[in-house]
């Protein structure tokens, strides 16, 4: 089955073909990081009309990347939420459109589902069941994984996302968006230990999260520099270590809290945090003394992209599901609610 995936649910346009024998053929990305970066943060009508500009040409390089044409498409899937209604719109209306013009099915696809799965496009994929753990700007979220579709919620984050703290305490520091990158380039010339910020809710049971304090915790450090004689340069390099081991600590004391819950040694972590290099040497530090193994994708498919949407897409169909004519897509949608396969 080949099946023509579209992914638009906040700033990045993408689209790829994945052939359920042959494996990904083709994908293309458009980020709109530019576009936003002047109002310091994702603006929702720039971003759906921005899709809309998008959206056809990159369809059209994919088709022509993988040799393919119109024709040969058995089905669409598409990114149905969560995310931006407005962009989600854009993604879900294409697809439709597409689907009735060719005569094939569509299904929606979670986002978040999207995500998880990512790992299985890589050429040694996780096998079932494992912990997940899905950290990107809008969730943070500790899922048990039997199967797809079989999800078990073990921790969430009680209010800012880990990506969305590090875009907020990146902005307060003046710091360009996306806020993540920055800061991690920025730790990278941190002076160790100058700084040591809480490592919330790790004092405690259970495995849920809060990143919020620490947004909080960064602005008065910076504050203080600030009021001081400091080099503020320095200051930003040595605030920006002292968040990122915070988050990274604390997300990998709650991944082996996790596993050890799950009686699990198999961790995929996945979303656009998961490319951060210093979380993925702790959690593969952990997972070696666990004499277990962490699994995530490449670079380029921890963000937004029309591959992972692809693949979850085209499990769904193989599996029989389909979505009628109506274009429905949702804000929120909990992957719990998911069926089976």
């Amino acid at each position: 089955m080949l099946v023509l995936g579209l992914e638009t649910s906040c700033d990045e346009t993408g689209v790829a073909l994945y052939d359920s024998e042959r494996g990904l053929l083709a994908d293309a990305l458009f980020s709109q990081i530019d576009l936003h970066r002047v109002y310091g943060g994702v603006v929702p009508e720039l971003a759906s009309r921005d899709h809309v500009k998008r959206m056809l040409p990159l369809i059209r390089q994919v088709l022509d990347e993988a040799g393919k044409q119109a024709s040969d498409i058995d089905a669409l899937a598409y990114t149905a939420g969560p995310g931006l209604v407005g962009a989600l719109l854009v993604g879900a209306s294409c697809a439709q459109a597409l689907a009735f013009a060719w005569g094939v099915p569509a299904v929606g696809v979670h986002h978040m589902e999207g995500h998880l799965l990512a790992p299985m496009l890589e050429e040694q994929p996780p096998a079932f069941p494992f912990v997940a753990l899905l950290v990107s700007g809008g969730h943070t979220q500790l899922v048990r994984v039997d199967g797809i579709g079989q999800y078990q919620l073990l921790g969430e984050s009680l209010d800012d996302a880990a990506g969305e703290a590090f875009d907020k305490t990146a902005k307060l520091m003046g710091l360009n968006y996306p806020g993540g990158p920055e800061i991690a380039k920025l730790a990278e010339q941190g002076t160790p230990g100058r700084f040591v910020f809480p490592r919330p809710m790790t004092d405690r049971p259970g495995l849920d999260f809060s990143f919020s304090g620490l947004k909080t915790f960064a602005l008065n450090t910076w504050q203080q520099c600030r009021n001081s004689d400091d080099d503020l340069d320095q200051a930003r390099r040595d605030i920006a270590l002292a968040f990122q081991q915070a988050v990274v600590e604390t997300l990998t004391i709650k991944c082996k809290r996790a596993l050890k819950q799950a009686g699990l040694n198999s961790l995929v972590i996945a979303g656009g945090v998961s490319a951060n290099k210093a979380l993925r040497e702790h959690l593969e530090r952990m997972l070696g003394e666990m004499k277990g193994k962490v699994f995530y994708a490449r670079p380029r498919f921890c963000t937004d992209n029309g591959a992972m949407i692809a693949y979850a897409g085209c499990q769904r169909l193989l599996a029989g599901q389909h979505e009628d004519l109506a274009i429905k897509v949702q804000a929120r949608w909990p992957m719990e609610s998911l069926p089976a396969i």
